[in-house]
Protein backbone atom coordinates (compact mmCIF):
# COMPACT_ATOMS: atom_id res chain seq x y z
CA UNK A 1 0.00 0.00 0.00
CA UNK A 2 1.52 3.31 -1.07
CA UNK A 3 0.99 6.35 1.12
CA UNK A 4 3.44 8.81 -0.34
CA UNK A 5 2.15 11.81 -2.20
CA UNK A 6 3.38 12.34 -5.77
CA UNK A 7 6.15 14.94 -6.05
CA UNK A 8 4.59 18.13 -7.39
CA UNK A 9 7.55 19.20 -9.52
CA UNK A 10 7.93 15.80 -11.16
CA UNK A 11 4.21 15.59 -11.87
CA UNK A 12 4.20 19.08 -13.37
CA UNK A 13 7.09 18.18 -15.65
CA UNK A 14 5.27 15.04 -16.77
CA UNK A 15 2.06 16.97 -17.50
CA UNK A 16 3.96 19.66 -19.38
CA UNK A 17 5.82 17.04 -21.42
CA UNK A 18 2.56 15.35 -22.39
CA UNK A 19 0.95 18.72 -23.21
CA UNK A 20 3.96 19.62 -25.33
CA UNK A 21 3.69 16.35 -27.26
CA UNK A 22 0.00 16.95 -27.89
CA UNK A 23 0.67 20.56 -28.87
CA UNK A 24 3.26 19.38 -31.39
CA UNK A 25 0.70 16.92 -32.73
CA UNK A 26 -1.83 19.71 -33.19
CA UNK A 27 0.85 21.86 -34.84
CA UNK A 28 1.56 19.04 -37.26
CA UNK A 29 -2.14 18.55 -37.91
CA UNK A 30 -2.56 22.30 -38.47
CA UNK A 31 0.28 22.47 -40.96
CA UNK A 32 -1.04 19.41 -42.77
CA UNK A 33 -4.56 20.88 -42.86
CA UNK A 34 -3.19 24.17 -44.21
CA UNK A 35 -1.43 22.31 -47.02
CA UNK A 36 -4.52 20.23 -47.79
CA UNK A 37 -6.63 23.41 -47.76
CA UNK A 38 -4.26 25.29 -50.04
CA UNK A 39 -4.08 22.43 -52.55
CA UNK A 40 -7.70 21.25 -52.46
CA UNK A 41 -9.87 23.78 -50.61
CA UNK A 42 -12.53 23.16 -47.94
CA UNK A 43 -13.80 20.00 -49.63
CA UNK A 44 -10.39 18.33 -49.41
CA UNK A 45 -10.10 19.30 -45.73
CA UNK A 46 -13.46 17.64 -45.09
CA UNK A 47 -12.31 14.44 -46.81
CA UNK A 48 -9.08 14.51 -44.80
CA UNK A 49 -11.03 14.83 -41.53
CA UNK A 50 -13.28 11.89 -42.39
CA UNK A 51 -10.40 9.64 -43.50
CA UNK A 52 -8.47 10.47 -40.33
CA UNK A 53 -11.42 9.50 -38.13
CA UNK A 54 -13.54 6.75 -39.69
CA UNK A 55 -11.00 3.95 -40.45
CA UNK A 56 -9.48 4.29 -36.98
CA UNK A 57 -12.89 3.99 -35.34
CA UNK A 58 -13.72 0.83 -37.28
CA UNK A 59 -10.35 -0.71 -36.40
CA UNK A 60 -10.73 -0.09 -32.66
CA UNK A 61 -14.22 -1.60 -32.69
CA UNK A 62 -12.98 -4.75 -34.43
CA UNK A 63 -10.23 -5.52 -31.90
CA UNK A 64 -12.73 -5.86 -29.04
CA UNK A 65 -11.37 -2.90 -27.07
CA UNK A 66 -7.77 -4.16 -27.14
CA UNK A 67 -6.22 -0.64 -26.87
CA UNK A 68 -8.02 -0.10 -23.56
CA UNK A 69 -6.96 -3.51 -22.24
CA UNK A 70 -3.26 -3.26 -23.08
CA UNK A 71 -2.32 -1.06 -20.12
CA UNK A 72 -3.92 -3.55 -17.72
CA UNK A 73 -2.42 -6.72 -19.16
CA UNK A 74 1.03 -5.18 -19.68
CA UNK A 75 1.27 -4.10 -16.06
CA UNK A 76 3.44 -6.18 -13.76
CA UNK A 77 3.18 -9.04 -13.02
CA UNK A 78 0.64 -9.82 -15.78
CA UNK A 79 3.10 -8.90 -18.55
CA UNK A 80 5.04 -12.10 -17.69
CA UNK A 81 2.09 -14.39 -18.48
CA UNK A 82 3.07 -17.13 -20.96
CA UNK A 83 1.67 -16.63 -24.47
CA UNK A 84 0.41 -13.14 -23.59
CA UNK A 85 2.00 -11.45 -26.58
CA UNK A 86 0.92 -14.09 -29.13
CA UNK A 87 -2.63 -13.70 -27.78
CA UNK A 88 -2.53 -9.91 -28.05
CA UNK A 89 -1.08 -10.13 -31.56
CA UNK A 90 -3.74 -12.62 -32.67
CA UNK A 91 -6.52 -10.30 -31.52
CA UNK A 92 -4.82 -7.35 -33.23
CA UNK A 93 -4.30 -9.07 -36.58
CA UNK A 94 -7.78 -10.61 -36.58
CA UNK A 95 -9.30 -7.20 -35.86
CA UNK A 96 -7.24 -5.53 -38.58
CA UNK A 97 -8.34 -8.09 -41.19
CA UNK A 98 -11.98 -7.90 -40.08
CA UNK A 99 -12.02 -4.10 -40.07
CA UNK A 100 -10.40 -3.87 -43.50
CA UNK A 101 -12.87 -6.38 -44.95
CA UNK A 102 -15.82 -4.48 -43.49
CA UNK A 103 -14.56 -1.20 -44.90
CA UNK A 104 -14.03 -2.63 -48.38
CA UNK A 105 -17.48 -4.26 -48.36
CA UNK A 106 -19.10 -1.00 -47.28
CA UNK A 107 -17.04 1.18 -49.64
CA UNK A 108 -19.88 1.85 -52.13
CA UNK A 109 -22.15 3.03 -49.31
CA UNK A 110 -19.38 5.05 -47.62
CA UNK A 111 -18.57 6.73 -50.93
CA UNK A 112 -22.21 7.58 -51.59
CA UNK A 113 -22.85 9.06 -48.14
CA UNK A 114 -19.55 10.76 -47.27
CA UNK A 115 -17.57 11.07 -50.54
CA UNK A 116 -20.19 11.59 -53.26
CA UNK A 117 -17.69 12.97 -55.78
CA UNK A 118 -15.13 10.18 -55.43
CA UNK A 119 -15.09 6.71 -57.06
CA UNK A 120 -16.03 3.80 -54.82
CA UNK A 121 -12.88 1.85 -55.73
CA UNK A 122 -10.70 4.65 -54.38
CA UNK A 123 -12.63 4.70 -51.11
CA UNK A 124 -12.17 0.93 -50.94
CA UNK A 125 -8.39 1.42 -51.23
CA UNK A 126 -8.61 3.71 -48.18
CA UNK A 127 -9.55 0.58 -46.24
CA UNK A 128 -5.82 -0.15 -45.96
CA UNK A 129 -5.62 2.64 -43.39
CA UNK A 130 -7.87 0.65 -41.05
CA UNK A 131 -4.96 -1.70 -40.40
CA UNK A 132 -2.26 1.00 -40.45
CA UNK A 133 -4.09 3.21 -37.93
CA UNK A 134 -4.79 0.21 -35.71
CA UNK A 135 -1.13 -0.84 -35.84
CA UNK A 136 -0.17 2.65 -34.67
CA UNK A 137 -2.83 2.86 -31.95
CA UNK A 138 -1.82 -0.47 -30.43
CA UNK A 139 1.86 0.51 -30.42
CA UNK A 140 1.06 3.79 -28.67
CA UNK A 141 -1.11 2.18 -25.99
CA UNK A 142 1.46 -0.61 -25.48
CA UNK A 143 4.00 2.06 -24.59
CA UNK A 144 1.51 3.47 -22.11
CA UNK A 145 1.04 0.05 -20.54
CA UNK A 146 4.80 -0.42 -20.26
CA UNK A 147 5.05 3.03 -18.60
CA UNK A 148 7.33 4.41 -21.29
CA UNK A 149 5.99 7.97 -20.99
CA UNK A 150 8.79 9.51 -23.04
CA UNK A 151 8.24 7.03 -25.86
CA UNK A 152 4.47 7.51 -25.66
CA UNK A 153 4.85 11.29 -25.87
CA UNK A 154 7.15 10.94 -28.88
CA UNK A 155 4.61 8.78 -30.71
CA UNK A 156 1.76 11.18 -29.84
CA UNK A 157 3.68 14.04 -31.42
CA UNK A 158 4.90 12.07 -34.43
CA UNK A 159 1.44 10.68 -35.18
CA UNK A 160 0.34 13.95 -36.77
CA UNK A 161 3.71 15.46 -37.71
CA UNK A 162 4.55 12.53 -39.98
CA UNK A 163 1.59 13.13 -42.28
CA UNK A 164 3.00 16.35 -43.74
CA UNK A 165 6.09 14.89 -45.48
CA UNK A 166 4.18 11.73 -46.39
CA UNK A 167 1.48 13.86 -48.05
CA UNK A 168 4.05 15.91 -49.94
CA UNK A 169 5.58 12.79 -51.55
CA UNK A 170 2.57 11.89 -53.76
CA UNK A 171 2.13 15.58 -54.63
CA UNK A 172 5.71 15.68 -55.93
CA UNK A 173 5.06 12.75 -58.29
CA UNK A 174 1.82 14.24 -59.60
CA UNK A 175 -0.79 12.50 -57.42
CA UNK A 176 -3.34 14.94 -56.04
CA UNK A 177 -6.74 15.05 -54.34
CA UNK A 178 -8.08 12.32 -52.11
CA UNK A 179 -5.60 9.79 -53.51
CA UNK A 180 -2.71 11.85 -52.12
CA UNK A 181 -4.49 12.07 -48.75
CA UNK A 182 -4.96 8.29 -48.58
CA UNK A 183 -1.32 7.62 -49.48
CA UNK A 184 -0.09 10.21 -47.00
CA UNK A 185 -2.19 8.81 -44.17
CA UNK A 186 -1.13 5.22 -44.80
CA UNK A 187 2.57 6.03 -45.07
CA UNK A 188 2.56 8.22 -41.96
CA UNK A 189 0.78 5.53 -39.93
CA UNK A 190 3.30 2.88 -40.95
CA UNK A 191 6.37 5.03 -40.28
CA UNK A 192 5.24 6.04 -36.78
CA UNK A 193 3.85 2.57 -35.96
CA UNK A 194 7.16 0.88 -36.80
CA UNK A 195 8.94 3.34 -34.50
CA UNK A 196 6.38 2.73 -31.74
CA UNK A 197 6.83 -1.03 -31.89
CA UNK A 198 10.62 -0.60 -32.02
CA UNK A 199 10.32 1.31 -28.74
CA UNK A 200 8.13 -1.46 -27.31
CA UNK A 201 10.68 -4.09 -28.28
CA UNK A 202 13.51 -2.08 -26.71
CA UNK A 203 11.48 -1.52 -23.54
CA UNK A 204 10.96 -5.27 -23.22
CA UNK A 205 14.64 -5.99 -23.86
CA UNK A 206 13.95 -7.98 -27.04
CA UNK A 207 16.72 -7.14 -29.45
CA UNK A 208 15.48 -9.14 -32.40
CA UNK A 209 12.17 -7.36 -32.82
CA UNK A 210 10.05 -9.46 -30.54
CA UNK A 211 11.63 -12.86 -31.16
CA UNK A 212 11.80 -14.62 -27.78
CA UNK A 213 11.38 -18.24 -26.78
CA UNK A 214 8.95 -20.15 -24.57
CA UNK A 215 5.89 -18.18 -25.62
CA UNK A 216 7.22 -14.86 -24.31
CA UNK A 217 7.90 -13.26 -27.69
CA UNK A 218 5.37 -11.56 -29.93
CA UNK A 219 4.82 -14.58 -32.14
CA UNK A 220 3.50 -18.02 -31.28
CA UNK A 221 0.32 -19.91 -30.43
CA UNK A 222 -2.29 -17.72 -28.71
CA UNK A 223 -4.00 -18.75 -25.49
CA UNK A 224 -7.77 -18.99 -26.02
CA UNK A 225 -8.68 -18.59 -22.35
CA UNK A 226 -6.42 -15.58 -21.99
CA UNK A 227 -7.85 -14.16 -25.21
CA UNK A 228 -11.35 -14.30 -23.72
CA UNK A 229 -10.12 -12.49 -20.62
CA UNK A 230 -8.48 -9.77 -22.72
CA UNK A 231 -11.58 -9.35 -24.88
CA UNK A 232 -13.90 -9.30 -21.85
CA UNK A 233 -11.84 -6.63 -20.13
CA UNK A 234 -11.31 -4.67 -23.32
CA UNK A 235 -14.98 -4.50 -24.23
CA UNK A 236 -15.87 -3.22 -20.75
CA UNK A 237 -13.08 -0.69 -20.78
CA UNK A 238 -13.77 0.44 -24.32
CA UNK A 239 -17.18 1.88 -23.47
CA UNK A 240 -15.82 5.10 -21.97
CA UNK A 241 -13.19 5.54 -24.68
CA UNK A 242 -15.67 4.94 -27.47
CA UNK A 243 -18.17 7.37 -25.98
CA UNK A 244 -15.45 10.00 -25.66
CA UNK A 245 -14.46 9.51 -29.29
CA UNK A 246 -18.08 9.75 -30.42
CA UNK A 247 -18.61 12.87 -28.33
CA UNK A 248 -15.65 14.51 -30.05
CA UNK A 249 -16.22 13.23 -33.59
CA UNK A 250 -19.89 12.37 -34.09
CA UNK A 251 -20.65 15.94 -35.14
CA UNK A 252 -18.03 15.57 -37.89
CA UNK A 253 -19.63 12.41 -39.26
CA UNK A 254 -23.20 13.78 -39.13
CA UNK A 255 -22.23 17.14 -40.63
CA UNK A 256 -20.27 15.40 -43.38
CA UNK A 257 -23.23 13.18 -44.26
CA UNK A 258 -25.77 16.03 -44.24
CA UNK A 259 -23.85 19.08 -45.46
CA UNK A 260 -21.03 17.58 -47.54
CA UNK A 261 -17.22 17.80 -47.45
CA UNK A 262 -16.95 21.53 -48.24
CA UNK A 263 -18.89 22.72 -45.17
CA UNK A 264 -17.32 19.95 -43.10
CA UNK A 265 -13.86 21.24 -44.04
CA UNK A 266 -14.49 24.62 -42.42
CA UNK A 267 -15.99 23.00 -39.34
CA UNK A 268 -13.08 20.56 -38.99
CA UNK A 269 -10.69 23.51 -38.91
CA UNK A 270 -12.83 25.28 -36.29
CA UNK A 271 -13.06 22.13 -34.17
CA UNK A 272 -9.32 21.48 -34.14
CA UNK A 273 -8.63 25.12 -33.30
CA UNK A 274 -10.96 25.08 -30.30
CA UNK A 275 -9.61 21.73 -29.09
CA UNK A 276 -6.34 23.44 -28.21
CA UNK A 277 -8.05 24.22 -24.91
CA UNK A 278 -8.68 20.52 -24.26
CA UNK A 279 -4.98 19.63 -24.28
CA UNK A 280 -4.25 20.40 -20.59
CA UNK A 281 -7.27 18.39 -19.41
CA UNK A 282 -6.30 15.39 -21.53
CA UNK A 283 -2.73 15.57 -20.23
CA UNK A 284 -3.96 15.80 -16.64
CA UNK A 285 -6.06 12.67 -17.08
CA UNK A 286 -3.23 10.77 -18.80
CA UNK A 287 -0.65 11.67 -16.13
CA UNK A 288 -2.60 11.84 -12.88
CA UNK A 289 -4.84 8.79 -13.26
CA UNK A 290 -2.11 6.20 -12.41
CA UNK A 291 -0.62 8.53 -9.80
CA UNK A 292 -3.88 9.06 -7.93
CA UNK A 293 -4.53 5.30 -8.05
CA UNK A 294 -1.46 4.76 -5.85
CA UNK A 295 -2.64 7.07 -3.08
CA UNK A 296 -4.92 6.43 -0.14
CA UNK A 297 -8.51 7.44 -0.86
CA UNK A 298 -8.43 10.57 1.31
CA UNK A 299 -5.06 11.65 -0.11
CA UNK A 300 -6.23 11.23 -3.70
CA UNK A 301 -9.41 13.17 -2.92
CA UNK A 302 -7.43 16.04 -1.40
CA UNK A 303 -5.02 16.23 -4.35
CA UNK A 304 -7.88 16.17 -6.89
CA UNK A 305 -9.88 18.86 -5.11
CA UNK A 306 -6.85 21.15 -4.91
CA UNK A 307 -6.22 20.72 -8.64
CA UNK A 308 -9.75 21.73 -9.67
CA UNK A 309 -9.47 25.49 -9.20
CA UNK A 310 -6.13 26.13 -10.99
CA UNK A 311 -7.19 23.84 -13.85
CA UNK A 312 -10.49 25.71 -14.20
CA UNK A 313 -9.01 29.20 -13.96
CA UNK A 314 -6.18 28.40 -16.36
CA UNK A 315 -8.50 27.30 -19.16
CA UNK A 316 -10.94 30.19 -18.64
CA UNK A 317 -8.09 32.70 -18.89
CA UNK A 318 -6.63 30.99 -21.97
CA UNK A 319 -10.04 30.91 -23.69
CA UNK A 320 -10.18 34.71 -24.05
CA UNK A 321 -7.21 35.20 -26.42
CA UNK A 322 -8.02 31.94 -28.24
CA UNK A 323 -11.52 33.26 -29.04
CA UNK A 324 -10.26 36.73 -30.01
CA UNK A 325 -7.57 35.35 -32.32
CA UNK A 326 -9.91 32.96 -34.15
CA UNK A 327 -10.57 35.31 -37.06
CA UNK A 328 -7.00 36.41 -37.88
CA UNK A 329 -5.65 32.88 -37.38
CA UNK A 330 -8.26 31.25 -39.64
CA UNK A 331 -7.86 33.79 -42.43
CA UNK A 332 -4.07 33.90 -42.23
CA UNK A 333 -3.53 30.13 -42.21
CA UNK A 334 -6.34 28.85 -44.39
CA UNK A 335 -7.42 31.79 -46.55
CA UNK A 336 -10.60 33.78 -47.04
CA UNK A 337 -12.61 30.70 -48.03
CA UNK A 338 -12.46 29.55 -44.40
CA UNK A 339 -13.92 32.75 -42.95
CA UNK A 340 -17.14 30.89 -42.17
CA UNK A 341 -15.24 28.78 -39.63
CA UNK A 342 -14.63 31.70 -37.26
CA UNK A 343 -18.04 31.80 -35.56
CA UNK A 344 -18.26 28.01 -35.03
CA UNK A 345 -14.72 28.11 -33.60
CA UNK A 346 -15.70 30.75 -31.04
CA UNK A 347 -18.82 28.80 -30.07
CA UNK A 348 -16.70 25.67 -29.57
CA UNK A 349 -14.16 27.61 -27.49
CA UNK A 350 -16.97 28.46 -25.06
CA UNK A 351 -17.66 24.74 -24.73
CA UNK A 352 -14.07 24.03 -23.65
CA UNK A 353 -13.84 26.28 -20.59
CA UNK A 354 -14.48 23.41 -18.14
CA UNK A 355 -12.20 20.92 -19.92
CA UNK A 356 -9.22 21.31 -17.59
CA UNK A 357 -11.23 20.69 -14.42
CA UNK A 358 -13.10 17.77 -15.99
CA UNK A 359 -9.74 16.21 -16.92
CA UNK A 360 -8.90 16.20 -13.22
CA UNK A 361 -12.30 14.65 -12.47
CA UNK A 362 -11.76 11.82 -14.97
CA UNK A 363 -8.32 11.12 -13.51
CA UNK A 364 -9.85 10.88 -10.05
CA UNK A 365 -12.66 8.56 -11.13
CA UNK A 366 -10.22 6.23 -12.90
CA UNK A 367 -7.82 6.36 -9.96
CA UNK A 368 -10.44 5.48 -7.32
CA UNK A 369 -11.49 2.43 -9.35
CA UNK A 370 -14.81 3.79 -10.67
CA UNK A 371 -14.32 4.36 -14.43
CA UNK A 372 -17.92 3.24 -14.94
CA UNK A 373 -19.12 6.52 -13.43
CA UNK A 374 -17.02 8.37 -15.98
CA UNK A 375 -18.61 6.35 -18.79
CA UNK A 376 -22.12 7.04 -17.50
CA UNK A 377 -21.51 10.79 -17.47
CA UNK A 378 -19.98 10.64 -20.94
CA UNK A 379 -23.04 8.72 -22.09
CA UNK A 380 -25.21 11.65 -21.03
CA UNK A 381 -23.08 13.94 -23.18
CA UNK A 382 -23.33 11.55 -26.13
CA UNK A 383 -27.14 11.54 -25.90
CA UNK A 384 -27.15 15.35 -25.95
CA UNK A 385 -24.79 15.36 -28.93
CA UNK A 386 -26.96 13.00 -30.98
CA UNK A 387 -30.25 14.78 -30.24
CA UNK A 388 -28.91 18.28 -30.87
CA UNK A 389 -26.86 17.28 -33.94
CA UNK A 390 -29.83 15.80 -35.79
CA UNK A 391 -31.97 18.75 -34.68
CA UNK A 392 -29.64 21.66 -35.41
CA UNK A 393 -27.34 20.56 -38.24
CA UNK A 394 -30.03 20.27 -40.98
CA UNK A 395 -31.11 23.87 -40.30
CA UNK A 396 -27.95 25.65 -39.18
CA UNK A 397 -25.13 23.54 -40.65
CA UNK A 398 -21.71 24.02 -39.07
CA UNK A 399 -22.99 26.55 -36.53
CA UNK A 400 -25.62 24.04 -35.39
CA UNK A 401 -22.94 21.36 -34.99
CA UNK A 402 -20.84 23.77 -32.91
CA UNK A 403 -23.80 24.68 -30.68
CA UNK A 404 -24.67 21.01 -30.16
CA UNK A 405 -21.10 20.08 -29.25
CA UNK A 406 -20.74 23.05 -26.91
CA UNK A 407 -23.91 22.10 -25.03
CA UNK A 408 -22.72 18.49 -24.72
CA UNK A 409 -19.20 19.47 -23.60
CA UNK A 410 -20.40 21.89 -20.92
CA UNK A 411 -22.98 19.45 -19.58
CA UNK A 412 -20.56 16.52 -19.47
CA UNK A 413 -17.72 18.51 -17.93
CA UNK A 414 -19.97 20.08 -15.30
CA UNK A 415 -21.36 16.67 -14.33
CA UNK A 416 -17.86 15.19 -14.03
CA UNK A 417 -16.74 18.04 -11.79
CA UNK A 418 -19.87 17.65 -9.67
CA UNK A 419 -19.25 13.92 -9.27
CA UNK A 420 -15.64 14.59 -8.23
CA UNK A 421 -16.66 17.16 -5.62
CA UNK A 422 -19.32 14.88 -4.21
CA UNK A 423 -17.22 11.70 -4.06
CA UNK A 424 -14.00 13.36 -2.91
CA UNK A 425 -15.83 15.02 -0.05
CA UNK A 426 -17.64 11.96 1.28
CA UNK A 427 -15.71 8.92 -0.02
CA UNK A 428 -14.35 6.19 2.27
CA UNK A 429 -10.79 6.49 3.51
CA UNK A 430 -9.61 3.06 2.45
CA UNK A 431 -7.80 2.37 -0.78
CA UNK A 432 -10.01 1.31 -3.70
CA UNK A 433 -8.85 -1.45 -6.03
CA UNK A 434 -8.07 0.01 -9.42
CA UNK A 435 -8.56 -1.58 -12.83
CA UNK A 436 -5.48 -0.03 -14.40
CA UNK A 437 -5.86 0.79 -18.07
CA UNK A 438 -9.64 0.76 -18.24
CA UNK A 439 -10.92 3.69 -20.19
CA UNK A 440 -7.50 5.01 -21.19
CA UNK A 441 -6.35 5.92 -24.68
Amino acid sequence: MIRCRPHRGELLRTVLANCSARLLAILGLTLATVLVARTGGPSAVGEYALLRMMPGLIGVLCVLGLPGALAFFLAEPRRELPRLWPTLMAIGFAGALTGTALWVAAAPLIAKVFFPHEPAWLIAVAGATVASQLFLTLGKTALQGLEDRRGGDAVIAAEELAFLPCFVLPLLVGIHGIAAIIIGLGLADLVVAVDAWRRVSRRLGWRRFGLAGNGYGWWGRPDRVLGKQVASYGLRGQVGGLITLLNLRLDVAILGAIAGPAILGGYAVASKYAELLRLPGTALTWVFYPRLAKLEQNQAAGVARRMIRPALVGIVVAAVPVALLASPVMRLLYGASFGSAVTPARVLVAGMILAGASGVASAYLYGRGTPGLNSIVLGVGLAITVVLDVTLIPRYGALGAAAASTAAYLTTDALLIGVLLRLSGTGPRHRTTVAVGEGTS
